[in-house]
């Protein structure tokens, strides 16, 4: 059965960065995974809303299309901003994993609806990706 990961936080705060090296250190010890950015879901759909509607209809389509690979991987990432509950339950994450680097993106409106994750299983404080790599990894495995 498919493991969705919610690798989320603010923007510029090394989402990607991390998604992309803990994909790649999954991938050396031999499981399969996914990995959905949310900039190239977004460019594939020709959606760009980010009101709150927009982010619930996003956090459905990056749940669906890690559902959409279930039976040829092991892990799937699901790598965006997600800054609601609301938009973190329509996941429906197995693992969510908050990076905390920063406490303000570049985008006002982003900041305000941007809420912490009052559950997590990983907490990235730093952008040290190789690092929280092998501590999700770790978990995973």
């Amino acid at each position: 059965m498919i493991k969705k990961i919610l690798i989320m936080g603010l923007p510029g705060a090394g989402k990607s960065t991390l998604a992309k090296e803990l994909q790649k250190q999954v991938v050396a010890s031999g499981r399969t995974i996914a990995h959905f950015n949310a900039d190239e879901v977004r460019a594939h759909y020709n959606d760009w809303d980010f009101s709150e509607e927009g982010r619930i209809r996003q956090a459905f389509r990056m749940r669906e299309l890690a559902a959409s690979v279930a039976e040829y991987v092991q892990f799937a990432i699901c790598d965006f901003v997600c800054p609601t509950q609301a938009a973190r339950d329509a996941v429906s994450p197995d693992y969510i994993v908050w990076v905390d680097t920063i406490k303000q993106s570049q985008y006002s409106d982003t900041n305000a609806m941007f809420t912490p994750p009052p559950a997590y299983d990983v907490r990235v404080t730093s952008q040290e990706a190789e690092t929280w790599a092998k501590v999700i990894v770790d978990m995973l495995l």
